[in-house]
């Protein structure tokens, strides 16, 4: 924070929640305390709740209620706590003393109201006026008796300088009769401190009146043109002014410095910033003002000025709820002018106000938005106003739609700056919100939205990631923690906290589901003990339920990452994606199974908005379906693709060289976990035929899985034993694997089991003989390795080789899929 010059004025300003109580006080006193500036102004407001409190003694009296004499007598006590509290026993004496005059003059207002059964304006002003006026004498007090600050403490009651007169804008504020008075007061040269009461003025007549809701924000601002003050500092309960609603963005981040304009355009559309109107006065003279925080004096805050240093194009978003949009529409609008004046003057008349205004170039309709208590009425007096064209068919309709809200994006930093609107629609298509009408200002300073009131969160919290101001926040429900989820598990639970803070991503686990039990949170699960928490919170599983909890209004991205193999799962997928769930999958039932239904994937993606994507489901976590798709989008052709796809098979046939039975090789790797439970899944060939099918319908043909010829290593007859029975009885298939060995040995080549895809779309599964130099003959033990010849690639095919199986590549497949699916979200890998 810069030094300010000594010879000037700062004014500070403490709200309600500043001076709630005894600590309170001795807080403020503190910070007070804690500038050297020789000229300090305080403006206080009435201790929390306490004009409210004032106003409802009003309200008591004019229903004749009694109540307001032990309401009174509340306040009292309060006060008198806040009073021996802080200050000595014959100090607090004194302050009551003025407290219970007062109150007798308080109760002898009430009493008129009750017998005339109502308060004057006037009124009111003067009962909720003593709010301030009581926190003002205590802390003056307060100050007086600690003695720290150089120089007297002087109390000033605002209705002796500032006057003001009520207009329709509001309070206008008479500055030459306010400035003659300020001097009288503080003089040219007088040093000190001045507790200054907030909130309360007078007229020209000398009668108290009040500045209106955010008054005493008004009075900061006032006193500090009268004091031609250096700075102004509002210190209220939050660390400063805030890039969106904290309460619905969990991770917004206090703006360091924004100009007035932008200040004022976050205010009015909601933002918890200073009231607009409150500024002028500061905004007039240039004077910054600074939003800091009581409760955490130490940190900045942030700097309201007319020329702020800040690199953040986008300083806010915010939101106003309740709304309705009302559209009027017709040919006949079309050219003829006046039309605008007449719906905004039959508004106006009606004392509506409008928020927001959008028309397109064609002039065939214009639609307003409006405060939705308002609806009714508006659509009477719009159709009231256009009765004859209404008739005449001139206009076809006056519509009102209601439950809306209006989202708006403010940033100095927008003018002239390409793409800001691009991002901010992406960020609502890709949240899958609907943008009902859009405004935005010649300045550039704010772009608005109408958005659906139930979006409205999501809305809020996809705009704000998508300028950086907070992660990209996904939530996730994962599907099968076993074999491959579970380490997908612990895989996020590794690097999330490396992703937030490097990348803003947020990826929120918050469901995991398995064929019996389901652990849901309501924020995240903790994921450094996942596993415990889904044993002792788990509850009976319900997928309905699950993906009801995963998927919610307030966050913007919903993802199902299915671990299983199950087609059930997989079965849901269309209906998932067409709400706009994103599935990230190895499961390959669904793209492997029935063609229609792999089909209606695509369009339910179309439809939704959302993503699918499945790259593990051929070749785990090795780049084949990418491959694929970029051969395909960058016009090479893809004359056929081979493979060794299964990690078992590659195994069984590395290690298998005629010295040892394949049966035993086969019992050898089943119990060192290289196969299923039950080998025949490797053995039968349907897996590799399944990846195959995939390939097939990336390339664009049109494949089944029942298209494809498999040569199954399950010899006939063993397909229904029991595991046990099968591995005794394979044995006998030795001797016809060891021929074909033998045969392939004596031409030089080896066996290999090899998956076929041409580019008419036939497709083979198989053992198959391939030189001892191909690159299927030289490979790890378990690797697969996938062989593309293109167009390009014709005379040395493209090769993809690693390994292909595990549930640590498999895991590492989907979690790449997972932050690819991020970075189509709009975050910054």
């Amino acid at each position: 924070m810069p030094a300010v010059d000594p010879a000037t004025w700062v004014v500070h300003k403490f709200g309600g929640s500043s001076v709630a109580d005894a600590d309170c006080f001795r807080r403020v006193a503190t910070i007070v305390e804690s500038f050297p500036n020789p000229r300090i102004a305080v403006v206080l407001s009435a201790c929390r709740g306490v004009t409210d409190a004032l106003l409802n003694l009003v309200d008591l009296a004019e229903a004749q209620d009694d109540g307001y004499r032990g309401e009174l007598d509340r306040l009292r006590a309060r006060h008198a706590d806040i009073a021996e509290g802080v200050l000595k026993a014959a100090a607090a004496r004194l302050y009551l003393a003025a407290f219970d005059r007062d109150r007798h003059d308080i109760e002898g207002v009430l009493h008129t109201i009750k017998l005339t059964r109502s308060a004057a304006r006037n009124v009111r002003d003067l009962v909720a006026g003593y709010g301030e006026i009581w926190s003002t004498r205590l802390f003056r007090e307060l100050l007086e008796q600690r003695g720290a600050r150089t120089g007297s403490a002087r109390w000033v009651d605002a209705r002796e300088v500032v006057v003001v007169e009520w207009g329709p804008l509001g309070p206008l504020v008479d500055w030459e009769a306010s400035r003659a008075r300020m001097h009288r007061v503080a003089g040219s040269n007088s040093n000190g401190t001045l507790v200054v009461t907030g909130y309360i003025a007078a007229d020209k007549r000398g009668v108290q009146t009040t500045l209106g809701r955010n008054g005493s924000d008004f009075s900061a601002s006032i006193f500090g043109a009268l004091l031609d003050a250096s700075e102004i500092h509002i210190w209220t309960d939050v660390d400063g002014v805030l890039s969106a609603d904290p309460r619905r963005v969990p991770h917004a981040k206090v703006i360091d410095s924004l100009s007035y304009d932008e200040a004022m355009e976050l205010a009015y559309f909601g933002a918890k910033v200073i009231h607009p109107q409150t500024m002028a006065p500061a905004v007039m003279r240039g004077i910054p003002i600074w939003i800091r925080n009581t409760f955490a004096p130490d940190k900045p805050g942030s700097l309201i000025c007319a020329e702020p240093k800040s690199a953040l194009p986008v300083k806010g978003i915010t939101s106003i709820e309740k709304i309705a949009l009302v559209n009027l529409e017709g040919a006949g609008m079309i050219g003829v002018p006046g039309t605008a004046h007449r719906l905004f003057g039959a508004l106006r008349e009606e004392g509506i106000s409008v928020i927001l205004i959008s028309q397109g170039s064609s002039e065939h309709s214009i639609c307003c938005a409006i405060p939705e208590i308002e609806a009714e009425r508006a659509a009477r007096v719009v159709r009231e106003a256009f009765e004859r064209e209404l008739e005449d068919g001139q206009i076809q309709n006056v519509e009102v739609d209601r439950e809306l809200a209006i989202l708006a994006v403010v940033g100095d930093g927008m003018a002239g700056l390409p793409g800001v609107a691009g991002k901010i629609f992406s960020a609502l298509g890709a949240a899958a919100v609907n943008v009902r009408a859009i405004a935005q200002g010649a300045s550039e300073r704010n772009i608005s939205v109408v958005v659906s009131g139930k979006d409205a969160t999501r809305a809020l919290r996809a705009v704000h990631a998508s300028f950086y101001l907070s992660p990209h926040t996904l939530s996730i429900g994962v599907i099968g923690p076993g074999t491959v989820g579970s380490v997908l598990l612990d895989q996020l639970a590794a690097e999330s906290a490396r992703l937030r803070d490097e990348f803003q991503i947020d990826l929120r686990v918050r469901g995991i589901l398995s064929s019996r039990h389901m652990l849901l949170a309501e924020r995240q699960v903790e994921m450094g003990d996942w596993r415990a928490a889904f044993k002792t919170d788990g509850v009976d599983a319900n997928l309905a339920k699950f993906v009801e909890h995963v998927k919610v209004d307030y966050l913007p991205h919903t993802v199902i990452i299915d671990c299983t193999a199950d087609q059930a799962v997989a079965a849901h997928y269309a209906d998932w994606l067409a709400a706009g769930i994103h599935v990230v999958t190895p499961n390959k039932k669904a793209n492997s199974g029935p063609l229609p239904y792999f089909e209606s994937l695509r369009e339910a993606r179309r439809a939704g908005g959302s993503h699918y994507l499945y790259e593990a489901t051929v070749g785990a976590g090795l780049p084949v379906i990418q491959t694929v798709r970029d051969l395909r989008e960058t016009g090479d052709g893809i004359t056929s693709i081979e493979g060794i796809f299964s990690g078992t098979l590659a195994y069984l046939f590395n290690v298998y060289d005629g010295s040892k039975q394949f049966s035993a090789i086969v019992r050898e790797a089943k119990q060192l976990g290289y196969t299923e439970p039950d080998p025949r899944d490797d053995l039968s060939g349907t897996d590799v035929a399944r990846k195959l099918t995939i390939l097939g319908r990336e390339m664009g043909r049109k494949l089944e899985l029942q298209d494809v010829e498999v040569e199954s290593l399950v010899p006939a007859g063993l397909e229904s034993l029991s595991i046990d029975e099968f591995l005794d009885q394979l044995p006998g298939s030795d001797a016809a694997m060891r021929e074909r060995f033998d045969a392939a040995k004596a031409r030089g080549k080896v066996l290999r089991y090899v998956g076929r895809l041409t580019a008419d779309g036939k497709a083979t599964v198989g053992v198959a003989e391939v030189d001892t130099s191909h690159a299927f003959a030289n490979i790890a033990l378990t690797d697969n390795v996938v062989r593309f010849a293109t167009t390009r690639y014709n005379k040395n095919p493209l090769i993809v080789q690693g390994p292909g199986a595990g549930p640590e590549v498999t895991a590492g497949g989907v979690f790449a899929d997972l932050l690819r699916l991020a970075a189509y979200l709009g975050a910054r890998l």
